[in-house]
């Protein structure tokens, strides 16, 4: 016998007249993804988040008159483990939400962007919702990422078609000392992927870079490397953005700093995985480009933006002294 997870259990009694306090606190433990064994006793797979969730809950029922204590538990058989681990089981979970996901796909053309939109935000919350008490992935979370990914693609595609179409093939590795002083170009009126490309290049790539906005592709100059369009030497391949796409060229992939930051940049883009800072950005960089009359200029504020996210990033890399 093989019993791997160890877990954490809350067991509780509240008043029973004390019926806000029981929701209050039910209503948490629901959406910290705690399975329920019996009426008052609750799990969890033991780890520090766990623990802080269940302690916290603790600490609520005594003060609402109630008592509480958070044990460890390990199961003593492996179907008594497999009857733990089936309380976590969110299949059910993704298959409602995938459903909802191909019936928006499969009618893409007949909604009106904005509504579209607001869809594809709602079922991205809802799939980062489950994937947070989503304590033991499996296909189905899979299939319901991709499913998700796949159908905002695809909008992404109907309502901005001038985004560059994913390239076939594979990624370069680079070396920039062979990519500098360099002219580079991209479309005007800059929007997320090209502006974090354009911050990027200049930090990390090519500090003296020279930028030209186009106002069409086929403008750009024979000399200057272009980016983040049809045919550009730099542009989305495969899944990944113009961003992705850099960092991987020019090995720059294992700072875990940029690497989140791509993971905003990306999401914003063509959609996807939810990252919780990309609406924040997104609000700043929409008035940010409102405010900015030229692609300089904007250029410019969305390089203090993408700067201070950068350094927010990394300094949540550094152990915290105790």
């Amino acid at each position: 016998m093989t019993i791997k997870t160890h877990w954490l259990t809350l067991i509780i009694s509240l008043p029973t007249q004390n019926a806000t306090a029981r929701m209050r606190i039910w209503r948490a433990l629901k959406s910290s993804g705690c399975g329920v064994l019996r009426d008052g006793v609750y799990l969890l797979p033991d780890d520090k988040a766990a623990n802080l969730t269940l302690q916290r809950q603790a600490t609520e029922v005594i003060q609402a008159g109630g008592t509480a204590n958070v044990l460890k538990l390990s199961a003593t058989s492996s179907a008594q483990e497999a009857t733990f681990l089936a309380l976590f089981d969110r299949t059910d979970d993704y298959a409602a939400l995938k459903r909802e996901i191909d019936e928006l796909r499969s009618a893409l053309g007949a909604h009106n962007i904005p509504a579209t939109r607001r869809s594809l935000q709602r079922l991205g919350r809802d799939f980062a919702a489950i994937s947070t008490i989503d304590f033991f992935p499996g296909p189905a979370k899979e299939q319901t990422g991709t499913a998700l990914a796949q159908t905002t693609a695809e909008f992404s595609a109907l309502s901005n078609p001038d985004e560059p179409k994913p390239a076939a093939g594979e990624i370069k590795r680079l070396n920039k000392d062979e990519f500098q002083q360099r002219t580079w170009a991209t479309r005007n009126r800059l929007w997320v992927d090209r502006m974090a490309s354009a911050w990027l290049i200049k930090r990390f790539i090519d500090p003296d870079a020279k930028f030209i906005w186009l106002d069409r592709p086929e403008n750009c100059p024979k000399d200057a490397l272009g980016f983040d369009f049809d045919g550009a030497a730099f542009t989305h391949i495969g899944s990944l953005v113009t961003f992705e796409v850099l960092l991987n060229n020019f090995s720059l992939e294992t700072d875990s700093a940029l690497s989140r930051l791509a993971a905003a940049v990306h999401f914003l883009d063509v959609g996807g995985i939810p990252v919780a800072e990309a609406s924040g950005l997104e609000m700043i960089l929409k008035g940010t480009r409102e405010r900015c009359t030229d692609d300089d200029m904007l250029l410019s504020y969305a390089s203090t933006i993408f700067n201070d996210l950068y350094m927010a990033y990394s300094n949540e890399e550094i152990p915290q002294e105790k």
